[in-house]
């Protein structure tokens, strides 16, 4: 009887990993993040401490949302300390808001005006005089859905 012998092989490892289309695929992720990254579109010129709220809830779609912001002007030399409004990058006047509003409609499509809210920032400090003003100029210029920002309450123990 004749045996046969086998050759018992001997492991060579495990083989490199292919690499080249490593640059294919970094490149790939830095377009994406570059194109959907969306960067801070104003730079504030007012200070604001947002009040706290116990109840508080997020808004649903951000790009649906104009913000008016109300507060001190980080710049205290050059602007004063009084109270003053800020729309996109400038400052301006109870009497702009509806122009505001306006040209905020114009820029969003045509079924998204209706849903259209303004975001009230203001800064914990201010007088509700000049809230008050701003929501009456709100009115007249149709835009009723109004949002007040805050921060949430931190519960004390």
């Amino acid at each position: 009887m004749i045996m046969a012998r086998f050759k018992v092989k001997k492991s060579k490892g495990v083989g490199a990993i292919n690499t080249s289309s490593l640059p294919d695929i970094i490149f790939m992720l830095l377009f994406f993040f570059m194109v959907t990254t969306v960067m801070r579109e104003n730079s504030m010129k007012v200070k604001i401490k947002l009040p706290e709220a116990s109840e508080v809830q997020k808004l649903e779609k951000k790009s649906l949302v104009s913000y008016i912001y109300v507060g001190t002007p980080m710049n205290a030399k050059l602007y004063g300390t009084n109270t003053r409004i800020q729309l996109d990058d400038a400052f301006a006047t109870v009497d702009d808001i509806q122009e505001y509003i306006a040209k905020e409609r114009q820029a969003r499509d045509e079924n998204d005006r209706k849903k259209l809210t303004t975001s009230l920032k203001v800064d914990s400090d201010t007088r509700m005089g000049i809230v008050t003003d701003i929501k009456q100029e709100l009115r007249k210029a149709s835009a009723l859905k109004i949002n007040y920002s805050t921060r949430k309450m931190v519960a004390k123990k």
